[in-house]
């Protein structure tokens, strides 16, 4: 039986064929010399690799050494690798002697398949007609070839504004994970290694992610007991107070390789069939991950490897120095600073806020896309290159001009005032596009039409907003206030 080669995102029991499959885990410490990640990131990279260690005990090789080609050199027999989720990573795999490439795991749809669904379409790929086409294929929320229910998707019941004058959800927080030898051993060593030159941003702080298969499927069962219910008509929320909102806190375990995906979207069904969870919450959930996030894996080999330079608006501005530290206490606008200090605090926040608040605000300002799709990979818990390429370069900052998207995801502070209770206790009015107490959102989303209407493509979905903006009277005294605010901390 040959030797499986696991990296750090591999480390479930499905990507082993037999469970006394013998297997070979690498530490590489040039990943961490060479790229700048969060800490707690950082962390729980390295807990996961070393936990699967001491489980699999004797039947794996564990190397720590500077690079993964120095690794392969030591050992002298053939080994096989599942493709793994980077291009730099493929690369290196194929050009290794005696390494096996073996298909893609870790994602519901195959490569194969989605080649084929993409290749019969004509246009565009949107996620919408891919999930349909996802949810037939394997079966899940589905009478024939009907979607249970009768829609494919209940988004539009699920972008409900957090409760009035709640402060956190009515949910128990998702289990924290306890601590152990091999967490105090890594702690130790990332010290060391600051001391010995290697940088981190964000903050230390207990680990919150699951690093075993055991932990992520004791969140799995607890979320989809306690917080699936209401998960869906709050997902698009956001509260000062409550980071976590009734999210599953999984998705570094899915990018782990630590939890089966289709496991969690077959759970979420069997809580709906079971009367346990709305519908309208169950189909969200299984929408992120069978829907969102195998669509986004699979356009980023898909695409050419030249979409994630896509920089389509001509967004020429470095990400500075406030942001790119997480130095949220440089920060006074109440909603980018909260979340800035999420990403400092957690290495995590959810969907909305990397979007609409972080993604939104890097945009508006015309922040290079490339730069950004580093910063998301390296400074989250959940982040990987083939995660933040659609996420960041087709989404968030539209810089490929649509290719998976029909609009801009832009918007002015009357969204985050609408989702949120930021902007009650903030020094910026959401109204307010000029002045001094103008909402650095509602300003920069006049100011980024503006310099980008002959960029974005005619698009129904925007023709009212940019009808509007040909009507505004300030707009260039908008986009000089905004010129003038430039890159300093809002």
């Amino acid at each position: 039986m040959s030797r499986r080669w696991l990296f750090a995102d591999q480390l479930g029991p499905h990507f082993l064929d037999d469970r006394r499959q013998p297997v070979l885990l690498v530490e590489s410490k040039a990943v961490f010399r060479r790229r700048v990640f969060h800490r707690q990131k950082a962390h729980l990279v390295l807990s996961a690799l070393r936990h699967r260690a001491a489980e699999l005990g004797d039947q794996a090789r564990y190397l720590r050494t500077e690079t993964y080609a120095e690794a392969l050199r030591t050992v002298r027999e053939p080994v096989e690798v599942h493709h793994p989720t980077s291009r730099a990573a493929l690369a290196l795999v194929r050009r290794l002697d005696g390494v096996t490439v073996l298909p893609a795991k870790g994602f519901v749809t195959s490569l194969a398949d989605f080649a084929d669904w993409a290749g019969a379409r004509r246009g565009a790929l949107r996620m919408e007609a891919f999930y349909r086409f996802a949810r037939q294929r394997h079966g899940v929320l589905v009478e024939g070839d009907e979607p249970v229910g009768g829609r494919w998707s209940l988004d539009t019941d699920n972008r409900q504004p957090p409760p009035k004058d709640a402060t956190r959800l009515d949910v128990p927080p998702p289990p924290t994970p306890a601590e152990d030898d091999i967490d105090a051993e890594v702690r130790a060593d990332l010290d060391r290694w600051e001391r010995e030159g290697i940088r981190f941003v964000g903050r230390d702080g207990p680990r919150r992610f699951p690093a075993t298969g055991k932990e992520a499927k004791a969140r799995l069962r607890h979320f989809l007991k306690h917080r699936l219910p209401t998960f869906g008509p709050y997902e698009d929320a956001m509260l000062a107070d409550d980071p976590w909102m009734a999210h599953s806190m999984l998705s570094s375990s899915f990018n782990l390789g630590l939890l089966d995906p289709l496991e969690a979207v077959r759970g979420a069904e069997q809580a709906y069939r079971k009367g346990q969870a709305p519908l309208p919450s169950a189909e969200g959930f299984i929408r992120q991950v069978l829907g969102w996030r195998d669509f986004v894996w699979h356009l980023y080999w898909y695409f050419e490897p030249a979409w994630r330079s896509s920089n389509a608006l001509a967004a020429r501005r470095r990400v500075p120095a406030w942001f790119r530290e997480l130095d949220a206490d440089a920060v006074t606008a109440r909603c980018l600073a909260d979340v800035l200090a999420g990403v400092r605090d957690h290495g995590w926040v959810h969907h909305i806020p990397r979007l609409m608040v972080l993604g939104n605000y890097a945009l508006q300002r015309g922040w290079r896309p490339g730069e950004l799709v580093d910063w998301f990979h390296h400074s989250f818990v959940d982040g990987y290159d083939w995660v933040m390429t659609a996420n960041v370069i087709g989404m968030s900052q539209y810089a490929d001009l649509g290719r998976m998207t029909t609009k801009p995801y832009v918007s002015g502070g009357a969204y985050v005032n609408r989702m949120s209770d930021y902007c009650g206790g903030c020094r910026y009015d959401p109204k307010q596009r000029l002045g001094d107490d103008a909402c650095p959102f509602t300003a920069g989303y006049w100011a980024f039409l503006s310099r980008n209407r002959e960029r974005i493509p005619g698009n129904a979905r925007m023709a009212r907003t940019m009808a509007q903006l040909g009507r505004l009277s300030d707009v260039d005294a908008v986009v000089d206030q905004e010129r003038r605010r430039g890159d300093r901390a809002p």
